[in-house]
Order: structure tokens, then sequence, then C-alpha cells
């Protein structure tokens, strides 16, 4: 009889198959990213990052809220892969230079660029601004209350940013939860995961355009959206007047607490202060009212759920061995 394989060998051999289908069909990197991804080639990138990160927060509270939203805007078009911190050229406009991406804060840049600069110092060539991306945002999230995590790293620098390949990738704050839902679930993320990281919305800050037609022009019956607190589209119309507005005027997130990441952005949904309709919608539409509740409710759990929902973004198209390279300055293709 010929000899039989071993099952265990037979089994590994199965998973390791199933394995890289999966990562195709998530658009994720298969080679192994890992927390100790440096261990042996820039053993102190952690403590060199978070001393960046410590610096520029307390010099600018808004650049953690500004980061987080870097993170998630570059996950989204192409992959974790730093192409959105690239500057475009007189060949080339880059992400950053997409409309939706215009408004993204130069605090948000400045932090990434500074602990770039700082970790080349001491290990240079070697980190590359897609994980430093990560681990800053972290960094910042854990500042203002939010849960320190694990980063894996291990990811490479993406070689393509097309200001063109934004449009669709993002999503608006006039999306309702289906729409949501596919643009997330496009990401190989779940509903769940959507309506967890829409915390993030827990800090931050928001131009008026996103939102002035819920409370000028919402539709032929109403002006203000009715799922909107009165008193707090009231507010918002002093703070973003119709005629004469200045686009540079900004409005926070979470009127509450602003500067704390907490679910604090749960918390406003049942009183009508979700400040886009993005985000009120989660708390108006049942099927996503009752993990936004539980969430509320449970501060703890939703920092579990955040965690494990970075932790997969994280890993969303990311670029591992040959697939990117780690640039010289996070700004500019080497």
């Amino acid at each position: 009889m010929g000899k039989m394989s071993s099952p265990g060998t037979s089994c590994a051999g199965v998973a390791v198959t199933v394995l890289i289908l999966l990562c195709s069909a998530l658009r994720i990197g298969c080679e192994q990213l890992s927390v100790d991804y440096y261990q042996k080639t820039c053993p102190q990138v952690e403590n060199i990052v978070r001393a960046e990160m410590i610096r520029k927060q307390a010099a600018n509270p808004t650049t953690a809220g500004g980061t987080l939203r870097i993170f998630f805007h570059d996950c989204f078009v192409e992959g974790c892969d730093a192409s959105v911190l690239i500057s475009s050229t007189p060949d080339n406009k880059a992400e950053r230079d997409a409309e939706i991406n215009l408004s993204l804060p130069g605090d948000g840049f400045d932090a990434i660029a500074r602990a770039k600069t700082a970790i080349e110092a001491k290990c240079p060539g070697t980190v590359s601004c897609a994980d430093i991306i990560s681990m800053a945002t972290r960094d910042l999230i854990s500042l203002i209350g939010g849960p320190y995590y694990p980063v894996k790293k291990g990811r490479k620098d993406g070689r393509i940013s097309k200001a063109w390949r934004v449009a669709g990738n993002l999503p608006l704050p006039t999306m309702n939860v289906d729409r949501l839902t596919a643009l997330f679930g496009s990401k190989g993320l779940t509903q769940a995961e959507m309506i967890t990281l829409s915390g993030a919305h827990t800090v931050g800050f928001t131009h008026c355009k996103e939102f002035l037609h819920r409370i000028y022009s919402y539709n032929m019956t109403t002006h203000i959206d009715p799922t909107m607190n009165f008193q707090y589209a009231m507010a918002l119309r002093r703070a973003c007047p119709r005629v004469n507005l200045d686009p540079t005027i900004v409005v926070f997130n979470d009127v509450n607490s602003p500067r704390q990441f907490d679910n604090g952005f749960y918390r406003n949904l049942p009183q009508g202060l979700g400040l886009l309709g993005s985000d009120q919608i989660l708390y108006t539409d049942p099927r996503s009212r009752v993990l936004a509740q539980r969430y509320a409710s449970d501060q703890a759990t939703f920092f579990d759920a955040f965690v494990a929902a970075m932790d997969k973004l994280g890993s969303v198209g990311v670029k591992t061995g040959t697939q990117g390279e780690v640039r010289r300055t996070c700004d500019a293709f080497n």
C-alpha cells in the first residue's frame, strides 16, 4: 500500500490555501504583519513615534482627530499604504488633492512627518510611512482617553497616488445605512464594523458645508432635518451662517466631549446630536440602532470592538515585501 499523507500536513496545506484565497478576496496582504516586525531593525520605533505624538498633541489638541481621519482616508483608497501622504507634482495630482481630501488637517500630516524625521535619524530607510500612520493614530487615540492596543507592522509604502481614484471610495455625509454597508463591505468590513468605526467621530471636526443641507434646506417640507435636535440645529446655524459663510469654519463632531475619545458619539445620537446625516442614520435606522445603543451604554464594549475593527481596517490592501517601498520622506516616492 502507498504511504498515506499526514492528516495534519494535509489540513495545514488546505488552511494555507484558504488563507491565501481569503486574503486575495479581501485585498489584504498575505505576508504576515507582526507587532514585533522592527524588533531587530528598529527596536525603539514605538517609543520614538509616541514621544513625537505626545509633543504634537500637547502643542495642538486637534492633532488626534486629524491623524485618525488621515488613517481612514488612506486605508479606504489603495489600502493602508500611505498614498494619501504623497504631494502632487506637475505630472501627478495625488490623493491628497482630491476635493474630499482638501479638508484633511495639516496637523495630522505634520505629526506623521515629524515621526518619520525622528525615525530616519535613528533607523534610516527602515520604517514605512504606512506603519507610522498606524502607530501614530493608535498613540494619539490613547493620549485622549481611548484604548491603547498593539499595532501590527510590516506594511510597505505604495507607489501610486492618484486623485481620480478617490471618488467613490470614501464615506459621504449623505449616505444611508445601505450605502455605508456596501462601501465598507467593499473593503472587507462588516456592517457591525462600519457602525463601530463610525465611532471615530467622537473626536475631530467637520466643515460647515458637509451638513448645511441638514440645517437650511433639508427637503420641500422642512428646512431642518427632523432627526436633528432643534436647539442644536439653531446653534449650528449661528456657527455656520448661510450668507457669507467662511469656508474655513469647522464644528466639532461631538458637541459634548469633543477632545475626549469616548462613547460620546453614540450617547449623542438618541438626542438628535449627530452632526452628519451619516452619523444620525445609525440611530434612526433600526438595523444599526441596536449596536449603537449598546455602545452608548457600555464604553468598554465599544472600545473592545473598536480595537478589533481598527486592526482589521489596518490590514486592508496593505503592500508587503516587494509590493511597495520604504519612502525616504512620506510626501514623495523614492
